[in-house]
């Protein structure tokens, strides 16, 4: 089982007791907003979604990893590695992402899991590069990106939902964490 361990943080793997709490999560309309086509999901929509994370770890070896306080061992939300399928720009490339319920924000819990992600993409997946979207005018997450050393690659519009989304980069050859 493959799990990170960070000053505040335990990355690890989904557990059936995750379903309700990420559930919360995805439940709440301001988390949602920015991912996807901005609208919150189902208990449903999330069991598929934890589903699918953990048939991309069986498959790619990487996934999102569910975040957990190692304090109370709350559930704050979701971060990890994923294979793009759109936006056009990134398809079929690496890329990382997270949604962490807003109880959580602004403690930089964000950050600290995506550092820990790029770490694991670099010294246990070997990967070479990571990209990253974020909609345009999402100072949060672009704040984000910014302190992991991403870097702005251009703007591309979602096929789906039909908005622009920030498109960022990262060589992990010369990623110092």
């Amino acid at each position: 089982m493959t799990e990170i361990r960070t000053p505040r943080l335990l990355l690890r793997r989904w557990l059936d007791d995750d379903l309700v709490p990420l559930s919360e999560i995805h439940a709440d309309p301001v988390v949602m907003q920015r991912i996807g086509d901005g609208s919150p999901r189902s208990l449903e929509q999330t069991a598929e979604d934890i589903e699918a994370w953990e048939e991309e770890w069986d498959e790619e070896g990487f996934g999102m990893f569910a975040v957990e306080l190692l304090g109370s061992g709350e559930l704050a939300g979701a971060v990890g590695l994923s294979v793009a399928d759109s936006p056009a720009e990134i398809s079929g490339r690496v890329a990382i992402s997270w949604r962490l319920g807003r109880v959580f924000w602004g403690q930089g819990y964000a950050s600290e899991a995506a550092h820990a992600t790029l770490e694991f993409a670099v010294q246990d997946r070997g990967l070479d590069r990571v990209v990253a979207v974020c909609r345009t005018g999402d100072r949060a997450s672009a704040n984000v990106l910014d302190k992991l050393g991403m870097q702005t690659e251009g703007v591309a519009r979602h096929p789906d939902h039909d908005h622009d989304l920030a498109v960022y980069g990262i060589d992990l050859t010369q990623y110092q964490g």
